[in-house]
């Protein structure tokens, strides 16, 4: 499982290295598609990744506003404020913690596992960062690799 964060976490700093290239009307124009634009879809993935592990780790949900970070900069300290939050979590998971339920206050009638919840944050960067993928390629731009192999990740 934690292998699977590192990845996602080093794909997505190519991604904000890669956004800091980009003028800023590029980095926020609307697209069809996903949460409509790079800027957006790079919160949502942070967002949806913290609020989730801090409800994991018993913690409030902070819900920054897309209105603070409005730059490819400010979103990226956002990033790696949050990425602590999410790896002091994964640094404590256990197998027993797998089945463990829970709900969240978003969703007060939904029961969730642990395990149900961890690889649904995974997943979910994946499928944006897919998305940010093809809207990389249409302005003409070669995206950053979504491959694992060669991350060394291995050990």
């Amino acid at each position: 499982m934690i292998k699977l964060f590192q990845y996602n976490w080093m794909v997505r700093e190519e991604w904000f290295e890669w956004c800091m290239q980009l003028p800023h009307e590029e980095y926020i124009r609307e697209r069809v598609g996903g949460v409509r634009s790079f800027h957006r879809t790079l919160f949502h993935i942070i967002d949806v990744e913290s609020s989730w592990i801090r409800a994991l780790d018993g913690k409030p949900d902070e819900m920054p506003s897309l209105e603070q970070y409005d730059t490819v900069e400010r979103l990226h300290s956002l990033s790696k404020h949050y990425r602590s939050d999410v790896e002091s979590f994964a640094a404590k998971w256990t197998s027993e913690m797998e089945l463990k339920s829970f709900s969240v206050p978003w969703e007060p009638d939904e029961t969730h596992t642990y395990g149900e919840v961890i690889r649904h944050v995974i997943a979910h960067e994946i499928h944006h960062i897919g998305q940010i993928s093809v809207w990389a390629q249409e302005i003409g731009s070669k995206p950053v690799s979504a491959n694992f192999i060669g991350r060394g990740l291995n050990t």
